[in-house]
């Protein structure tokens, strides 16, 4: 199940998607160091003994054990992860327990010990922990909170800030089915102790009955620690354990940091002597089904790539590289095409054309052409792929058992036609009506994955999110192959009725080599004769394909009893997995109100009894008296978001006055993660539908600290677009004009440590006028990344989105919002300025135009002023500027028009020929705008910005700059 989720309070709507985590607080002015005397735990002594000996560490927090323990029985597996903690400073300190779990698993449970208080949890229906939220939220009760970001992992985040002596256990269990993929088996683990262990263990054990064929040990951490990774490999188990010593974790001899960070990924298969396995175990059956020795079926393969603007670059190069190995693949009996788009749909050729050597070199070569540029028009571009499909299927061109599919190869949302994601996928459904399956791969971290994905699970396809980096061309291959060998379609499992109930999805549209296909269901404990299954399909060559199975239900019994480390509930649990993944699915795909609720009821009493954290359940954790609660909710898998994390955060008594701000600290302003020396818990207000807007409680010393004055007049660009850059050391105005592309995106901010990126979108002009169209800013983006929070604005509307919840804003009406750490205020149909920390200030101006003006358009200007606040690293067209450059203006001289004398720049090490000239800036009179005398640097600003305006596109509204 993929389940992906970021940090809030618990606000739990059902269509919540995150792993949300409360504390309920001690009585008022209590914070921890309060309670443990009054539970007669004495936290500042210890009895140490010899083994408590403490590990070296820069901060005064030691890491007493660190243990990973996972147990695969039948391809599930069930993981624990352990880290005792303690604080050794005589203040109070952050203990944090961070751990990365791969997408799909399910978290069952999660436990903390602090010196003898034991957190323990149970599953619950989600309506409990909304009255228990609302119960401690009317008593001004609170947690802090704390976002990350993950790639093909999702994080979960536990922290305590806990009075000095304390030691605190953390204790995750979390389980997963692995799924079979180019052959082999793969569990991951990401190892982050965080630093140095006495003691640290992993611990991985492999049972399968039927035996295992391969295995091996990979990633960097493999690599690094070669010679201390063993495995230990029998016929049907197999042992891998890592256990460094303190010292052969140090980064180097003498260092007091761990090395050990990082991935450990095992990968296996098991015999095969028969492609098809039933496993019968306390009630349950697993139906595994991977056939190998099969005949290719032929395939129709039509490859949609997006060629818009936002793939400019390396995401082009990369996907370009990726097309042609995969064309070089094609097998002769394999037809395909190419449909490429952005606004406009072209086609390499009208038709499917078999794999020939000759028609493989030219669409290598219409591919090496590509050039990016333009909208992206998703909707019109699978239809016309379906289209062809229909048409050649019509035409009687393809074989009857060949395999159609449909490879989309996009990075954004629709730009160009139609852009409603609802109405995409109901033409793309209604159309394709189950004929072809449709996959999605989208490239980068802005791509609306969760529409990429729906759009695959609707067309009986896959969906991969393509990170968008130097390896982008090595993951579009390695996606390819798991789709470029069908060997059968139309699969169906069938088992005699008697005794057997629940069964799971029985009816599979294709299989790829390397796969494997599972069903599961359950047994009548009373049923003691065999359990029978048929399997059909349709095959290369032609033949009716039928196996059948047959298994005793006993038979593994004496197998699972002689295994220690045998997971007695895998099958169990196996089969819950596969039923929720499932509702879900039917639950996305549902029509009616009433459908969703009787599937959501399903789910709801399936995770409770087989104690899994889903979407409409949560984690209750609380302490062995009942008096401390804490919650947990889970990811929901109905809405995109980002990561997985829980996280907490409690009051502390201050320790001595804390030192000045380092720089560092002033670049990374305290989110909701508590720090040393703040009194006060930080309150983090999620966006609803119609939310209560609190004002946000900030850390005050620490943050009257890092505060930096504004300097000067605002920096902005606004009207066609025109860069006005404030200069105060030089006390000058510099201006620069740019005429990029319809669609376009720039950015205009771009700080990577602070975590702030600020781009612009452009539309045109209705017409040219004067021989020349006018462009402008129609939308844009902002991205907080710290806390994970996006604002979009247009000349329509504001809309604010975190992974779980969206807010939008009129322009028709003034409002004003507290979020976080963000203050939004909109004037209505004139601005909206956006506060962060009470610090940096952004303001968009809205300019309206007659609705039906013939030439003009509505858009709006970015203004905003230098600051300190912002990192050495801070570039973009106006970013770069904010640590002001030595300029000066020199040997002034008359021009061609006597009002607009030129003269020499000096900036950069380059002298510039640069025109007085005024310009306009609307930050206080939207109407008239006020005149601002600028020096005027030609060429788009050459030689004043770093490289050439184009340098400074972008792929997404909410991308960060990348510069080469």
């Amino acid at each position: 199940m993929k389940r992906i989720s970021c940090l809030l309070l618990l606000l739990l709507s059902a269509e919540l998607r995150g792993f949300d985590l409360f504390i309920e607080e001690f009585p008022d002015s209590a914070d921890l160091g309060d309670l443990l005397p009054e539970l007669g735990i004495n936290h500042e002594r210890f009895t140490r003994s010899a083994d408590d000996e403490q590990v070296p560490s820069h901060d005064s927090i030691s890491l007493y054990s660190y243990k990973v323990e996972s147990t695969i029985t039948s391809h599930f597996v069930n993981t624990m992860i352990q880290s005792k903690v303690e604080n050794t400073a005589k203040y109070p300190q952050s203990l944090s327990f961070d751990i990365q779990i791969p997408k799909g698993a399910f978290i069952n449970n999660f436990t903390m010990n602090v010196n003898g208080i034991t957190f323990s949890g149970s599953i619950r229906e989600k309506s409990e922990a909304r009255n228990l939220y609302s119960k401690a939220r009317a008593r001004g009760k609170s947690a802090g909170l704390l976002r990350t970001n993950s790639l093909d992992m999702e994080n979960f985040k536990a922290e305590l800030n806990v009075p000095g002596g304390t030691k605190v256990q953390f204790e995750l269990h979390y389980q997963e089915v692995l799924q079979r993929k180019l052959g082999a088996y793969e569990h991951v683990l990401y190892l982050q102790p965080g630093r140095l262990a006495k003691h640290f263990e992993v611990d991985i054990y492999v049972l399968e009955p039927e035996g295992i064929s391969t295995i091996n040990v990979a990633s960097p951490v493999a690599k690094q620690f070669t010679n201390l990774i063993n495995i230990d490999q029998g016929e049907q188990k197999a042992h891998i354990s890592f256990k460094p010593t303190v010292d052969q974790q140090r980064e180097c001899p003498t260092c007091v940091k761990t090395a050990v960070e990082g991935r450990l990924s095992v990968k296996y298969d098991v015999k095969r002597e028969k492609s098809s396995q039933l496993q019968v175990f306390n009630g349950y059956f697993l139906h595994f089904f991977a056939p190998e020795n099969q005949p290719p079926l032929p395939k129709n393969i039509l490859f949609v790539i997006d060629v818009s603007g936002s793939m400019w670059g390396i995401k082009m190069r990369q996907t370009i590289e990726a097309m042609k190995a995969i064309l070089d693949d094609l097998r002769p009996d394999d037809q395909f095409g190419i449909v490429d788009f952005n606004h406009n749909i072209r086609c390499w050729k009208d038709e499917l054309v078999y794999a020939s050597p000759i028609e493989k070199d030219s669409a290598k070569r219409y591919v090496q052409n590509i050039q990016p540029i333009g909208g992206t028009n998703i909707n019109e571009a699978l239809l016309r792929a379906i289209f062809i499909l229909k048409e050649a299927s019509e035409q009687k061109l393809l074989d009857p058992n060949s395999v159609s599919l449909i490879v989309l190869v996009s990075d954004g949302d629709p730009t160009v036609g139609e852009l409603k994601l609802s109405k995409i996928l109901k033409n793309v459904k209604a159309n394709n009506r189950d004929e072809f399956s449709l996959h999605s791969l989208g490239i980068g971290f802005d791509v609306d994955y969760d529409f990429l994905e729906r759009l695959a699970q609707e067309n009986h396809g896959l969906a991969q999110r393509i990170f968008g980096n130097q390896d982008t061309a090595a993951q579009l291959k390695e996606f390819y192959k798991k789709v470029s060998t069908p060997l059968l379609k139309d699969i169906i499992f069938e088992y005699p009725l008697n005794g057997i109930s629940d069964v799971t999805n029985n009816h599979f549209h294709h299989y790829f080599g390397g796969d494997e296909i599972v069903v599961a269901g359950k047994v009548d404990p009373d049923k003691k004769t065999p359990i029978q299954s048929f399997i059909t399909a349709t095959s290369a060559d032609d033949v009716n394909f039928l196996i059948q199975t047959v298994a005793e239900v006993e038979a593994l019994n004496d197998f699972f009893a002689q295994s220690r480390h045998a997971f007695p509930d895998f099958a169990k649990q196996y089969w819950a997995q596969l039923t929720i993944n499932q509702l879900l699915a039917e639950r996305n795909l549902a029509t009616t109100a009433e459908a969703k609720r009787a599937l959501t009821k399903k789910i709801m009493q399936l995770s409770i009894t087989h104690h899994f954290v889903t979407p409409f359940t949560s984690l209750l954790i609380e302490s062995e008296d009942g008096k401390e609660k804490m919650l947990a909710d889970s990811p929901n898998s109905l809405k995109g978001a980002c990561c997985q994390t829980l996280a907490v955060s409690m009051k502390t008594t201050p320790p001595p006055p804390p030192p000045p701000p380092t720089k560092e600290q002033c670049q990374n302003p305290p989110g909701s993660e508590l720090n040393a020396g703040v009194t006060e818990i930080i309150t983090v207000q999620p966006i609803t539908e119609e939310p209560t807007v609190e004002p946000t409680v900030q850390p005050k010393q620490l943050k009257q600290q890092c505060k930096n004055d504004q300097n000067g007049s605002p920096n902005c660009v606004d009207n066609d677009p025109h860069f006005i850059i404030n200069l105060p050391k030089s006390q000058t105005d510099v201006c620069f004009n740019v005429d990029p592309e319809a669609g376009s995106i720039l950015n205009m901010l771009s700080d990577p440590e602070l975590g702030i990126t600020i781009n612009g979108k452009i539309v045109t002009a209705k017409k040219a006028k004067d021989g020349k169209l006018s462009t402008y800013f129609g939308t844009f983006g902002l991205y907080f990344q710290q806390l994970n929070i996006k604002i979009e604005i247009s000349t329509e509307k504001i809309t604010l989105k975190d992974p779980s919840h969206t807010r939008t804003m009129k322009w028709s009406e003034s409002s004003a919002l507290t979020y976080n750490r963000l203050a939004i205020s909109l004037k209505k149909e004139s601005n909206v300025t956006i506060t962060v920390d009470n610090d940096l200030t952004f303001l968009i101006v809205l300019h309206r135009v007659w609705k039906n003006h013939p030439i003009n358009v509505d858009f709006l200007g970015l203004y905003f002023p230098s600051s300190d606040t912002f990192s050495a690293k801070a570039h973009g067209l106006i970013g770069q500027f904010m640590k002001e450059p030595e300029v000066s203006v020199y040997d002034i001289r008359d021009g061609t028009d006597p009002e607009k004398p030129v003269a020499t720049m000096n900036v950069k090490g380059q002298q510039l020929t640069v025109t007085r000239g005024v310009q306009k800036q609307y930050q206080y009179n939207r109407t008239e705008g006020t005149k601002v005398t600028c020096w005027f640097v030609h060429n788009s600003g050459k030689g004043f910005i770093d490289g050439h305006y184009k340098d400074y596109i972008v792929p997404q509204l909410h991308s960060f700059l990348k510069l080469l």
